[in-house]
């Protein structure tokens, strides 16, 4: 597994050590991270901040030309929100950890021509069963259920 999934999961266990939910991201340009980030809705008591919206804000303000030449990482298969933004900014990759926790825009994506992979990192699923498992309400919330 390369070095940027690698950030993402550790990313995403720094969110579980804060008592929130495991999913992490990272973004990518040129081989250099530009933004981090973990899911902190519980932690910040934010509506949005899921990893990858969190990762985007880490990056701070960007011209689109960086943002067009960006690979998003994320250790789960990203939801609606966190598809939109990858759509609204013209992210042309993202590199998914796992999907078969939970699956999300991934179809979206590639219709509108963003290269989507999926790595299936049992890393990424056991943290995620594991999550699920344990706060099951916690993650529904998370997940609009």
């Amino acid at each position: 597994m390369d070095e940027f999934m690698q950030a993402a999961i550790a990313e995403a266990r720094q969110g579980l050590a804060e008592g929130g939910i495991p999913i992490g991201s990272v973004i990518v340009h040129r081989g250099r991270i530009i933004g981090r980030g973990h899911n902190r809705r519980v932690q910040q008591g934010s509506a949005i901040l899921h990893g990858e919206m969190d990762a985007l804000e880490q990056a701070g303000r960007q011209p689109a030309s960086v943002y067009r030449d960006c690979v998003l990482y994320t250790t789960l298969s990203p939801c609606s929100m966190c598809s939109g933004a990858i759509l609204l900014y013209g992210i042309p990759r993202i590199v998914v950890g796992e999907n078969q926790t939970f699956m999300g825009e991934e179809e979206l994506l590639r219709s509108r021509g963003v290269r989507v992979d999926v790595l299936q990192s049992e890393e990424c699923v056991a943290l995620m069963r594991d999550f699920i498992a344990s706060r099951p309400a916690l993650w529904n919330e998370d997940i609009g259920s």
